[in-house]
């Protein structure tokens, strides 16, 4: 594809790398999932452990009081494959996902939920702030001995206080994003490779789904590719970590054809926006451990 620049090794390494956030002094925060950590990587590729989360930290953002918030799955299995590392079955059979909140000056981790209505979270996987001060985040399930979770659409407040689920029995939901005007939530699914539209029609609130879908269909790569996190340009296009094919798929909100970056890994998960003018892509390429920064055609839509 013209306009986009070549791929840039940022670092190397990680053990399953998720979630990044560019920050402004030129790191990157991200979490590594299969070490269980939230970690820094500086500008010359060096690593450092901001917090121990344990289990498997999945999904990274940063709230309005500045604190890291971390969607946990509970943990996988890992399966090794030469150089290549891939997650398996729940590390545990019960569910044990929880949301976690980490004070990014004294690494101190908190609990906010790990459940609802007192049924146990099962993976929480992706999030993203709105501009009241809730966020929105995915729990993907798991997969275990019993057979595959049905996932779920949450909203929550980052003091722990109030937590409702907005849809349920969704097919493996993972990555989550918000249009320019906060007035549509994304979502993607990664076995079905569908990217859905839900509208927001109050803070925390989604209008209902139609009867046999969880929203609008946006749309679906044209051949076999898993889809995982996502980011949303300031043009309202939806940018979609793609596996097997391993790339970023690129959705228009009102539907038609993607179009597809590919990229050396069989795993890129995620993609967020950073830089002055938003344009450096940090992409995460997950079974190979490494974090990726390409230069973007367009900007990024700026987070809250």
């Amino acid at each position: 594809m013209s306009g986009f620049g070549a791929p840039e090794v940022v670092a190397t390494g990680l053990r399953f790398p998720e979630g990044p956030v560019p920050m402004p002094d030129g790191s990157v925060l991200l979490v590594e999932i299969a070490r269980g950590t939230l970690t820094r990587v500086l500008a010359d590729g060096s690593l450092s452990v901001v917090a121990e989360l344990g289990g498997g930290p999945n999904g990274l953002a940063i709230g309005p009081d500045g604190g890291a918030y971390v969607c946990n799955n509970g943990g996988f299995q890992w399966v090794e494959a030469g150089p290549l590392l891939f997650p398996g079955h729940a590390a545990n059979e019960a569910a044990c996902g929880s949301i976690q909140r980490v004070d990014l000056a004294t690494g101190a981790v908190t609990t906010l939920y790990d459940g609802f209505e007192g049924e146990a979270l099962k993976g929480p996987n992706d999030i993203v702030f709105d501009g009241h001060g809730g966020f929105w985040f995915t729990d993907h399930g798991q997969v275990r001995a019993s057979g595959r979770d049905h996932g779920a659409i949450y909203y929550a407040k980052t003091d722990g206080s109030h937590i409702t689920r907005q849809r349920a029995e969704v097919m493996g939901p993972n990555g989550i994003g918000l249009s320019p005007d906060g007035r549509t939530l994304y979502v993607s699914e990664t076995m079905t490779a569908r990217v859905w539209a839900m509208d927001v029609v109050a803070p925390g609130e989604l209008a209902p789904p139609p009867p046999w879908a969880p929203g609008r269909f946006v749309g679906t790569p044209p051949s076999f590719r898993l889809l995982d996190s996502l980011a949303v340009e300031e043009s309202g296009r939806i940018c979609v970590g793609t596996m097997v094919e391993g790339g970023i798929t690129i959705f228009d909100p009102d539907g038609g054809p993607p179009d597809f970056l590919p990229l050396p890994d069989i795993g890129i998960t995620n993609i967020a926006f950073g830089g002055p003018d938003r344009r450096d892509a940090y992409i995460t390429a997950s079974t190979t451990g490494t974090i990726y920064r390409v230069r973007w055609p367009r900007s990024g839509l700026p987070l809250h």
